[in-house]
């Protein structure tokens, strides 16, 4: 089985951090964060602080050469996709194994149309979300990766559920990977842009009736297209959603809501923009995933304007 000992991660964001705090303590000799020059310096004169201690990473630009990964953990916004999958050229070996903790279902093909799918491990970030003010970032350590490929018994599945274990990452294997990524992504859908767009909490969200006939709605295309891509047992994906949904914390908000207000730019082309994709690639009407995509993009704009 393939160790994994150097580990690159791409993205210091709300989730990065967690893992790269992570990492760190466990070996910051073989541990390396890709920035950009903007970055390195910004991160040099204000170091990240998470849950009240000062974060120093080894940083490295995408131009050096003399660092190989045997693992790339990717936890950049949709946005930033692009550009890591450029900015981690240098550092891919032969036997690399990549990980995309993106939301959505799309990065994994994203990234294998460059470094070939046999890198690739499908996965997921789950858990709370982090609290940010300036450089300091809070988090309540729940947090797990889920992650797996249509063979778990394959060497790249055992060698990062190895590593995991000994760096004390919580994680889990699904029996269907591909499958419980549609869920989540029908989750992200019907919850993210209708909350972003009405800046509701979950809890209003619940409790609210019209809401949630709404949300059906929305997960109703999702679940069309997913079956239209393959995914196992869609008929019971709906009610899974609706359970899930049920466990959210009454205070909390969603991502994307939480762009909204600090007025960041959303993740919208990632959730709808990619069903409405889907849709007209099988010829399935989105039409509230439209309606959705073209309320966010005003919100938006609206912002943009103001700044």
């Amino acid at each position: 089985m393939k160790e994994i000992k150097k580990v690159l991660l791409c993205g210091l964001g709300a989730i990065g951090t967690i893992y790269a705090d992570k990492i760190q303590r466990h070996n910051a000799d073989d541990f390396r964060v890709l920035v950009d020059e903007k970055r390195k310096e910004k991160y040099s004169k204000n170091p990240v602080i998470f849950n009240g201690v000062r974060l120093d990473f080894n940083y490295l630009l995408p131009s050096d050469c003399d660092f190989k990964a045997d693992l790339i953990i990717i936890a950049t916004k949709f946005s930033g996709l692009n550009d890591a999958v450029k900015n981690i050229k240098n550092f891919v070996k032969e036997d690399t194994i990549i990980l995309s903790l993106l939301n959505g279902v799309t990065s994994e093909d994203i990234i294998g149309a460059i470094y070939g799918k046999e890198k690739l491990l499908y996965s997921y970030f789950i858990g709370h979300s982090s609290v940010r003010e300036g450089n300091s970032i809070t988090h309540d350590d729940v947090n797990t990766i889920v992650f797996g490929a249509p063979d778990n018994s394959c060497e790249n599945v055992l060698s990062v559920k190895k590593y995991f274990d000994t760096v004390g990452i919580n994680y889990k294997i699904p029996e269907d990977i591909k499958r419980s990524m549609w869920l989540k992504f029908m989750l992200n859908v019907c919850a993210n842009q209708p909350t972003a767009i009405l800046r509701m909490t979950f809890g209003e969200m619940l409790e609210n009736k019209h809401f949630m006939q709404f949300a059906v709605k929305i997960m109703a295309e999702v679940r069309d297209i997913a079956k239209a891509e393959g995914i196992n047992n869609t008929e019971t994906m709906i009610d899974e959603t609706l359970k899930h949904l049920s466990t959210m914390i009454p205070d909390g908000k969603t991502s994307m809501l939480q762009d909204v207000e600090a007025g960041r730019k959303t993740e919208v082309d990632m959730f709808a923009g990619t069903v409405i994709d889907f849709g007209k690639k099988h010829n399935i009407p989105t039409p509230y995933n439209k309606i959705l995509k073209e309320m966010v993009e005003i919100i938006e704009e609206n912002q943009k304007s103001k700044i």
